[in-house]
């Protein structure tokens, strides 16, 4: 896959997307949008590929959107008409069939990935950047990374759903600090808000990522994984009697997988798992 602004890797049935503009702490552009969906796309419809890493390469994971275009929308001399065609023509985004419209807008669809996305937060995270990593399923952070909200200090709101994200994950007052003072936050005040899921050493930051996402491609079931994915996030919108009931039905379909027959099988041979996804 030809690209610009990522680089794109498949090893161990993991893949691994890469923010590929180091010299920018890879600031968000249309294009690095673009890509990133194409590769996700991509990572989504392989076989080969069970778990999707998402990170930057260099110093940050993502500083934010380009600054160059947000220059062009204070600048510019636009209309409001010109303004908003601007705007969504950058935010738009191809549906996905059969995901909830909740998960098909801009940055919110992936959840609508079947596969697991692990963030591997490897520095400056930071507005765009924070909203893109709040939407990867696992969060890892380099015990150097840093994390900031960033729009209340560029006269801008809480973009892109993180409204909704981000009190989910921190609680709503932490949400409401970093939303309202924009301060920035290291690796360890982020694990203690939730925000993050694990630290771990810079030096040995990726291999710690990596090792992670190749025990889930190698050790659990693909089809649990597809599954109990779209259960959580549909939880976040059903009662508590509807999640019950929607897990009893997938329970009933999973004692008829080939995954479930495997899962029982490896176990009492005591040999590795030989999962097909099925």
């Amino acid at each position: 896959m030809p690209s610009e602004e990522i680089l794109y890797e498949v090893a161990d049935r993991v893949a691994t997307v890469t923010l590929n503009r180091p010299a920018k702490l890879n600031a968000w552009t249309p294009t690095m949008e673009r890509e990133v969906q194409a590769a996700l796309d991509q990572a989504e419809k392989d076989d080969n590929v069970r778990v999707i890493i998402l990170t930057g390469a260099g110093r940050g994971f993502c500083a934010g959107a380009d600054v160059q275009n947000l220059d062009a929308l204070s600048t510019a001399g636009l209309t409001p008409e010109q303004r908003e065609q601007m705007v969504m023509k950058w935010l738009a985004t191809p549906r996905r069939e059969g995901a909830r419209p909740d998960f098909q807008k801009t940055y919110s669809y992936f959840p609508a990935i079947t596969k697991p996305i692990l963030g591997a937060l490897n520095g400056h995270t930071i507005g765009l950047g924070l909203v893109v990593a709040l939407y990867c399923d696992i969060r890892f952070a380099s015990d150097q990374a840093k994390f900031g909200t960033a729009f209340a200090r560029r006269g801008l709101i809480a973009e892109h759903g993180i409204s909704w994200m981000l009190p989910r994950l921190v609680g709503l007052a932490n949400a409401l600090d970093l939303l309202f003072s924009a301060r920035m936050i290291d690796a360890q005040e982020a694990l203690r808000m939730g925000l993050v899921s694990r630290v771990l050493p810079h030096d040995t930051f990726m291999d710690g990522v990596r090792s992670y996402a190749v025990e889930l491609a190698s050790l659990v079931s693909p089809r649990s994984l597809r599954v109990m994915k779209k259960q959580v996030y549909d939880a976040l919108f059903q009662t508590l009697a509807e999640a019950i009931d929607a897990g009893n039905q997938e329970m009933i379909q999973s004692f008829a997988s080939a995954d479930f027959r495997e899962g029982v099988a490896h176990y009492l041979e005591k040999r590795p798992p030989a999962f097909t996804g099925q």
